[in-house]
């Protein structure tokens, strides 16, 4: 795992820790990949120290609380954590519970560090759009197809007409029949992918409004969006999948999807309730 900024901080200045501060330093130290996870009380389990010696601990670093303390090193050892998603997890020894821990601490570092990609006005403009729409597309390839069907069935059940596909020749016929104010949600996490991009450009000429979930506030496909949805930025080029991603894109849509019923649920009590009625019919 890759050393952080933080971590080499508190190696320094190990010594000048009073003893219950050190307790802490060295569980911090010899475990960095679990710390996101922890709460006060179990760090203090772990380190056999006192809840105030943590506090104390992350004020000696330089930071306020340890809700702080887990966020920057999270952040910081991004890069390091990422390697559990690409070939070279094949040159470590982590048993299985191991890898359930990181796994587990880099989606937690996601969602975490998503607080500060995403604008709070683009979000609160996505909803707003959203609100008002009759036609919802989703576009997602490889991965991010996942995303994509997770939103159309989700918009779906408050009532829009919502489409999900990876074919780009599929997308082409509805996104010609959409007015104005309906929206095509394009799900990439580079925002390169090709044929996002041209479906994307595509709608643009149609007058759709584009929506955009990507990690990229530079690629071409975050650039051509109406409104874009900035997602941690925490995937190797070469990874065995897009877990951290993922996570990131199906959280923002849950978000997006709550926020929206938010605003227009209340005509929808009775569908919701009358939907879940039929469905309990075939539970055994």
């Amino acid at each position: 795992m890759s050393q952080s900024v933080i971590l080499t901080k508190i190696e320094q200045q190990l010594s000048s820790f009073s003893a219950a501060e050190k307790k802490v330093a060295r569980y911090v130290l010899t475990h960095p990949e679990f710390i996101p996870n922890l709460t006060t009380k179990e760090l203090a389990q772990q380190a056999h120290a006192s809840e105030a010696s943590i506090v104390r601990f992350c004020r000696r670093v330089g930071v306020d609380s340890f809700r702080m303390f887990k966020l920057a090193l999270a952040k910081e050892l991004t890069r390091g954590k990422a390697t559990i998603n690409s070939a070279s997890l094949l040159e470590t020894s982590d048993t299985p519970h191991m890898l359930f821990q990181k796994v587990s601490s880099l989606n937690q570092s996601a969602l975490e560090m998503s607080f500060n990609t995403l604008s709070s006005q683009e979000f609160s403009k996505a909803v707003g759009t959203l609100s008002v729409a009759k036609k919802i597309g989703f576009f997602g390839v490889g991965g991010s197809y996942t995303s994509s069907v997770d939103g159309q069935y989700k918009f779906m059940r408050l009532g829009f007409h919502s489409v999900a596909s990876t074919d780009y020749h599929y997308m082409i016929p509805f996104i010609t029949m959409m007015a104005p104010e309906d929206v095509l949600i394009c799900i990439s996490t580079s925002g390169k992918t090709r044929e996002v991009i041209e479906l994307a450009a595509y709608a643009k000429e149609q007058g759709t409004t584009v929506m955009a979930i990507t990690s990229s506030n530079t690629s071409p496909l975050y650039k051509q969006a109406d409104i874009p949805l900035l997602i941690p930025n925490i995937e190797v080029e070469q990874r065995i999948g897009s877990i951290a991603s993922r996570t990131s894109q199906l959280n923002l849509i849950d978000s997006l999807y709550v926020s929206v019923f938010h605003q227009i649920g209340e005509h929808l009590l009775e569908p919701f309730d009358k939907s879940r009625q039929k469905t309990e019919e075939k539970r055994l």
